[in-house]
């Protein structure tokens, strides 16, 4: 529905008078498609001026505005406001439902667009200085009331010298900024994947700019700009193959009191496909694992066979490590009751617990037990385990079973890539990328779009399958 119209005419000056006949108020009238306006003023100058206005915005065929009856010239004068005031005001706005990690990267991309937006530098403090200041306080919201006193300045600084947020029409200011907050401080191109989520986070701040009528359309909409190629792909080289596998969880148990508190956590990734974050949060209830069987000649309990000594895993919370910042509690991780992608308080599941998984989660309940919550895992001396304990377990495993060629390589250099290594075992295993993706709590698009280069050994299978077809 059209919120403007041309229809607009305007009256002469009506004079408002006391008891006495004295004139005390003039009025300026005019009429915005049938409806009638009017607004009063003390002085005949100040309703004639404004009256004036009026007459040269329709000799200019300016729409005028449905809902306030002014010219749109004055409604967006009204509504002009400052980047710096709507940045913070769209920070904390995003704050209460954003992740602690999403909340980091608002906050980043705002204050690198602030620095680019800027009509002047007399007087600017240090960039080092202005960065801290936007990032960790400004666009942090709970951090703001706690400025230092050269923070506080810096940013009294940046408020008077923030450009209206209107200038993001000017199409040549929007490309500036792009740029900015896109480019490294070397001068780089920032991955593409950190380009599209930025740009993505610019969009949504100003689509907040319409909302507050601080702009009247979103103009990075189908605004043309650099291409860059996002490779979801997960490198081939960083994946494990079995024996790897196998000797990498071996040297993590030998590790000292942290690997071997750690193996079956290392397992849980490797062999269910678990996320780091979901792993250190397992929890007792979470797993269902095969009963013993009693040994009918010595009576001992042992593990059943391979075949049935299967269990199931359940993914409930999960806590992301971040910096202790951006979190409510200022906690290094993240806590959040449900995994990603899944609605509040629900569970993913149930995933197949290997026997090899079985064996490192049995061994591990009958030595260490569980937490007061009922979680698995924690550090030799903290309740949750440390993100940098797991990351240097890892590293030195890596020492023990790999060639030094290898360790120069992508091979299991991060925690995350020996979940890379179970989704890629299971759909060369020949499982059904639905139900892999169901497990994994990925979309099936996204799962093969991840693994497609980490498919191997198809061919010559594919290839029979075509024959058959063809000779009926």
């Amino acid at each position: 529905m059209d919120e403007t119209t041309y229809e607009v005419r305007v009256y002469e000056l009506e004079k408002r008078k006391d008891v006495n006949g004295k004139a005390v108020a003039y009025r300026a009238v005019w009429l915005v498609a049938g409806k009638l306006r009017r607004k009063t003023f003390k002085t005949k100058a100040q309703a004639n001026s404004f009256r004036a206005d009026l007459i040269a915005a329709m000799n200019r065929g300016e729409a005028f505005d449905l809902a306030s009856g002014l010219p749109l010239s004055q409604v967006r004068a009204m509504n002009r406001m400052s980047w710096f005031d709507l940045a913070c005001d769209y920070s904390d706005t995003k704050w209460k439902d954003a992740s602690a990690k999403h909340r980091a990267d608002i906050a980043r991309v705002l204050a690198l667009t602030t620095l680019s937006f800027l009509e002047s530098e007399h007087g600017k403090p240090a960039d080092a200085l202005l960065r801290r200041a936007l990032t960790r306080y400004a666009f942090n919201t709970k951090q703001r009331p706690n400025q230092p006193s050269d923070v506080k300045e810096a940013l009294q600084w940046v408020k008077r010298h923030t450009l209206f947020v209107d200038a993001f029409s000017e199409e040549e200011t929007l490309r500036r900024v792009l740029d900015a907050i896109t480019t490294k401080q070397d001068g780089k191109r920032m991955a593409a994947v950190t380009v599209k989520k930025y740009r993505g986070i610019l969009h949504n701040a100003l689509q907040y700019a319409v909302v507050r009528k601080a702009l009247k359309t979103n103009p990075l909409t189908g605004l043309q700009w650099i291409t860059v190629k996002a490779s979801a792909e997960v490198d081939r080289r960083s994946v494990l193959n079995p024996s790897q596998g196998r000797a990498l969880i071996r040297a993590i148990a030998d590790d000292g009191p942290s690997g071997e508190r750690l193996v079956a956590l290392f397992g849980s990734m490797l062999y269910c496909g678990l996320r780091p974050e979901e792993a250190v949060e397992t929890r007792k209830d979470y797993i269902v694992l095969p009963p013993l069987v009693q040994n009918a000649q010595t009576g001992e309990w042992e593990e059943p066979s391979e075949d049935e000594n299967w269990g199931e895993l359940y993914v409930g919370p999960v806590s992301p490590e971040v910096a202790r910042d951006w979190t409510d509690d200022g906690d290094n991780r993240d806590s959040r009751d449900r995994p990603k992608h899944r609605a509040e308080g629900e569970k993913r599941g149930p995933i197949p617990i290997p026997p090899a998984q079985v064996r490192l989660y049995r061994a591990h309940l009958a030595k260490f037990g569980t937490g007061s919550d009922g979680r698995l895992f924690s550090g030799v001396k903290a309740d949750r385990v440390p993100g940098v304990t797991i990351r240097k377990v890892l590293k030195r495993a890596r020492v023990k079973v790999l060639t030094d060629a290898e360790q120069a390589s992508p091979l299991a250099q991060r925690p995350y890539d020996l979940r890379h290594t179970c989704l890629s075992t299971h759909l060369n295993a020949g499982i059904a990328p639905q139900q892999v993706a169901e497990w994994a709590g990925n979309s099936v698009a996204v799962l093969l779009r991840t693994y497609a280069k980490c498919l191997t050994g198809q061919t010559a299978l594919l290839r029979k399958r075509i024959s058959e077809a063809l000779n009926g």
